[in-house]
């Protein structure tokens, strides 16, 4: 069975004064890819996709050297641009927004794109990835609330509680092409899937 595994990118390190978008990995984030490439390895990854947001872009480097698995970089796998009207925000404030965007799928509760925009932009760059990769297993790394809205699509699933389940890292195996979710590891550090 071939698949996609979906990956949220590693702990990255929080600057409050940087845009998310440009947020790299911390070194504990670092160190939890080389829990990743290990949980990854059963899934035998053919190709690795990431985002070029660097926290995902390094993510993805690491996974891809470690596999000595070809790695590309693409546009449109990125995440909703939440920063674009909204400073920085509490945890608290950060979930009620997040939950407010998945509630109301056709308006823009922050950024620049509705949740529906959201997903057909992420929905589209993955129907391109997959066209171009017919065989093998796909892993890309990406972010949690694309993943979460392609995702609970796709399976039926709250979007919003799939992302508050979804660490950094972590990722959802589906089936291709009918994409089945067959694993959500919530956790890279835990040992069930």
């Amino acid at each position: 069975m071939r698949k996609l595994i979906l990956v949220r990118h590693s702990l990255p390190e929080i600057a409050p004064n940087v845009p998310p978008d440009q947020w790299v990995l911390s070194e504990r984030g670092r160190r939890l890819c080389k829990t990743l490439v290990a949980r990854l390895a059963i899934h035998n990854p053919h190709r690795i996709v990431s985002s070029r947001q660097p926290k995902a872009l390094e993510t993805a480097r690491i996974v891809a050297d470690t596999h000595g698995t070809p790695l590309e970089q693409r546009d449109d796998l990125h995440e909703v641009d939440w920063r674009a009207n909204v400073g920085f925000l509490t945890k608290e404030k950060y979930e009620t927004t997040i939950a407010s965007f998945f509630q109301n799928p056709d308006e823009v509760a922050f950024g620049r794109e509705t949740a529906n925009e959201a997903h057909q932009r992420f929905s589209k760059a993955l129907s391109h990835v997959f066209d171009e990769h017919s065989q093998g297993n796909l892993v890309v790394v990406a972010h949690g609330i694309v993943i979460s809205l392609f995702v609970s699509r796709a399976a039926r699933m709250d979007p919003y509680r799939l992302w508050k389940r979804l660490g950094t890292p972590s990722f959802v195996a589906m089936s291709l092409p009918n994409l089945n979710v067959i694993a959500v590891v919530e956790d890279v550090e835990k040992d069930s899937a």
